[in-house]
């Protein structure tokens, strides 16, 4: 006879059911933005709600993210990056479980307005270099010297092999005073929120300072040299913006915008750059030292000369890349650092929409393959050598504990070299021995007169006594069976980014009074004050995807 399953047990497991169902529903719609042309993605567009500011910014793969949420406020999302047609989609016509892929279509102008572009030109004809300056002089005119703040995401980040690493963010609101002010001093900041996200890979080394005191640091940026600022990393990141520290020094290389652009960099006119059926004067700059290159864009209005967007690049003529690739100018040097901010205007100022600080940096590893111990036998007239792991030997044979493998001479003499009294000393015999799988022994015979041999030893012993050595044993060219070169210190590559993206801009807003700022000397994810406000719900933390590769 059947037995009949309880009611009220069947009730509870499809409730169960039903909220695991509900709890898998995902949070965001997820897609990527192409370049329809070159197939390319597209790095740093603004994608909004339709007539609100708020939104998000692409990520450097052209990957986003679109909070559900979003339905509320709009039923149409604007997708915008400079050089492209500005594109709306309808929130509902995005994929809920799959990746979008949204492709721009490169900006042209209509017909009618490029012919007056065409003879505005006509009767300006500036140059490159006039066309800058009219910039520079006009940014008190163009940006804002009353108070106002900007909330927006903050990140930063490593890159090692596509995998993002070190992930931390935080939500904060900027209270600048004006850009009649100097930023470092005047600006105030306040944290909403912060974490240092764990669902990505955490790597306490490349966390750490950089280190350029020791023979090998720990963490260095080859060819350059990050100065302490003294401040956290958004405050080194507001350095890099070069637009808002227009009159001050900002970065190498660009060094004062104000005065040092136009008289270190050679310009370029190139054709113009459209946005929202509007042309920019796309002004291009390089600047060659002997041991580096940089340059860079300038996107700037046609209408009042202000300066849309940024880009500045530092290249090592030193090195070239691997496998015949260029960079984004095509050239085949490696980058150091890169800066990218972009402005755009609200209540006829121009605003920060984002900057994203890009460098390089080296993590030295200590060597992996070492000698233990170095031991003088003085009864068997010979030197001990005690390996951390095995040694890759050529044409190595199977080996038994006691059984000693003979080395060729060209072995011995490429890589152990004996220095006594500053005279070399050749080996008669070298003896390998496993000791087990993960240890081994070297014997090493000098090649002398016995005489001359049994005077080295008890010199050797007798020094010993007082700590004096005359010998001095170099050991090169030997791998262990992992690739692992005796001795060698190796390097790891990584990807710097600090970024913040403005979701929010506040005309006309001064600084709260009270002490509820950010430390501007302690980093941002230790012991700093947090106070969400009452709206915080309006703001997001646009984290990345696991895998830009994907």
């Amino acid at each position: 006879m059947r037995k009949r399953f309880p009611t009220h047990l069947l009730f509870l497991l499809l409730l169960l059911v039903s909220t695991s169902i509900l709890s898998q529903q995902p949070e965001y719609i997820i897609g990527k933005l192409i370049d329809a042309k070159t197939q390319e993605p597209i790095a740093f567009a603004s994608i909004r709600i339709k007539d609100r500011a708020l939104g998000i910014i692409s990520n450097t793969d052209g990957s986003f993210k679109i909070p559900l949420k979003y339905k509320e406020y709009g039923d149409i999302i604007e997708i915008s990056s400079m050089g492209y047609q500005t594109k709306e989609i309808l929130i509902q016509d995005f994929l809920v479980y799959e990746l979008n892929d949204v492709k721009l279509q490169p900006a042209i102008l209509k017909l009618e307005e490029a012919i007056v572009t065409a003879k505005s030109k006509r009767t300006k004809r500036l140059t490159a270099r006039q066309i800058v300056r009219r910039a520079l002089r006009s940014i008190p005119e163009n940006y804002p010297v009353e108070p106002f703040s900007t909330v927006g995401y903050y990140r930063d980040y490593q890159l090692d092999s596509l995998q993002y690493v070190n992930l931390n963010e935080a939500i904060l609101e900027v209270f600048d005073e004006g850009f009649d002010t100097t930023d470092s001093v005047s600006t105030k900041v306040k944290i909403f929120d912060y974490r240092e996200n764990t669902d990505f890979k955490r790597d306490t080394l490349a966390l750490g300072a950089y280190d350029y005191q020791s023979k090998k640091g720990r963490k260095v940026i080859d060819k350059a040299f990050l100065a302490p600022y003294g401040g956290n990393e958004f405050t080194i990141l507001r350095v890099h913006d070069a637009l808002r520290n227009y009159d001050i020094d900002s970065y190498s290389f660009i060094h004062r915008l104000q005065s040092d652009m136009l008289s270190e960099h050679k310009l370029k006119k190139e054709s113009d750059t459209y946005f929202d059926e509007e042309a920019f004067y796309t002004i291009v700059f390089e600047k060659l030292l002997s041991n580096y290159s940089a340059f860079g864009v300038l996107y700037i209005s046609k209408i009042n000369f202000a300066i849309h967007k940024m880009e500045y690049a530092i290249y090592d003529l030193t090195k070239k890349l691997p496998n015949g690739m260029v960079n984004k100018y095509k050239m085949d040097n490696p980058l150091i650092f890169e800066i990218i901010t972009e402005y755009r205007p609200k209540n006829d100022k121009m605003h920060l929409n984002y900057i994203s600080l890009h460098n390089t940096f080296q993590l030295w590893d200590p060597p992996k393959f070492v000698v233990d111990t170095l031991l003088l036998n003085y009864q068997k007239k010979r030197f001990e050598v005690y390996f951390n792991k095995p040694s890759l030997l050529p044409d190595r044979p199977s080996l038994l504990p006691d059984k000693p493998s003979r080395l060729p001479d060209v072995y011995n003499s490429d890589n152990y070299v004996l220095m006594y009294k500053g005279k070399k000393i050749d080996f008669s015999r070298i003896d390998v021995y496993i000791l087990s799988t993960n240890a081994e022994q070297v014997y090493l015979y000098p090649k002398m007169k016995p005489k001359d041999l049994n005077e080295m030893f008890f010199s050797l012993k007798e020094n010993s006594k007082q700590g004096v050595y005359d010998i001095n044993l170099k050991i090169s060219n030997i791998q262990d069976k992992e690739g692992n070169v005796i001795n060698e210190w190796t390097s790891r590559d990584y990807d710097q980014f600090r970024e913040f993206f403005v979701q929010e801009v506040k005309p006309n807003v001064k600084s709260p009074v009270g002490n509820l700022f950010m430390e501007k000397r302690r980093p941002i994810f230790k012991d700093q004050p947090m106070l969400k406000p009452d709206n915080f719900d309006d703001y997001w933390m646009n984290t990345p995807l696991q895998n830009i590769k994907n």
